[in-house]
């Protein structure tokens, strides 16, 4: 499933082909219910094209590509749905999809190497290979402190889970962390790129700073089972996840407070000032 940032609607993944569902607001006794509608709109070029595992819009909504079970790769212009790229055989199956925020590239991630995908040419940019038993999961684009983009790719090895990042000009791995032990079910960054969610199969979702790639909130059992999507609210101040229990939440990201450094020089300084009345008392200064 993808929902069009714009607003154009959703589009849901069927067994055979994928089907737009528009915006349907209905207001009564002063409150206002949201719903879907089957869209009139036949999506060209995705009938008839089996289970597609994934689907995502371009940041500002242009553009959309959709990864199938059968590991083809498409990607159209949106609303007209004029291809692309069309790739078949991209992955033996595709798992994940992400455009970059300027709509130039797409990465895709399923059995085998991550890829990049040009979209101008239509060609396959750059390989992301894997190392020693590694087995990639979601792909997400973001940028660091400087503005630059990079990109973030979850891995799973014996140990656990890992979050890759990796320069997106040399498409050369940048680091590599261990971030948690249960294997991971959903992902998502946060707009301002500081943030970055992990959701897993045991319910937990995981909240890490994307500059150190350290813990900032962890919530455990936050769902009964595993969780199935996150998404961060435009300001980066609560996160939404849901899950295969039919439950949905949103957990407040809070400010790390810098009231450790204040405690850590108050402290300092009863000791100084300890360490001054005992000398002035030993040196007969003090009665």
């Amino acid at each position: 499933m993808a929902v069009h940032p714009g607003g154009d609607g959703v589009i849901c993944s069927l067994p055979q082909s994928c089907r737009l569902y528009e915006w349907d607001t209905n207001k009564k006794d002063g409150s206002i219910k949201l719903c879907l509608k089957p869209s009139e709109k036949v999506l060209d070029g995705l009938e008839g094209v089996g289970q597609q595992l994934a689907i995502t819009f371009s940041h500002d909504g242009s553009l959309l590509a959709v990864g199938g079970e059968d590991g083809t790769l498409r990607a159209f212009k949106w609303p007209s749905m004029t291809s692309v790229l069309d790739a078949p055989k991209a992955h033996t199956s595709v798992k994940n999809l992400d455009f970059s925020p300027d709509g130039k590239f797409l990465v895709s991630v399923g059995s085998g190497p991550g890829r990049v995908w040009d979209i101008s040419s239509s060609t396959a940019k750059a390989s992301l290979p894997k190392e020693n038993d590694e087995i990639f999961g979601f792909c997400r684009f973001s940028q660091n402190s400087e503005n630059d983009q990079v990109l973030y790719v979850t891995a799973m090895r014996d140990r656990g889970g890992y979050i890759v990042k990796w320069n997106t000009t040399t498409w050369k791995r940048i680091s590599s962390k261990y971030v948690v032990r249960d294997p991971m079910s959903a992902f998502s960054v946060s707009n301002d790129g500081k943030f970055l969610a992990i959701g897993t199969i045991q319910g937990d979702v995981h909240i890490l700073n994307s500059s150190n790639m350290k813990v900032h909130t962890v919530v455990k059992k936050a769902h009964l089972g595993l969780v199935t999507a996150l998404a961060f609210s435009s300001d980066s101040r609560a996160l939404a996840s849901a899950s295969l229990d039919s439950s949905a939440r949103v957990t407040l990201i809070k400010e790390a407070t810098k009231s450790g450094g204040l405690n850590m020089w108050v402290i300092l300084l009863i000791l100084l000032l300890a360490a001054a009345l005992y000398y002035a008392k030993i040196e007969g200064f003090l009665l």
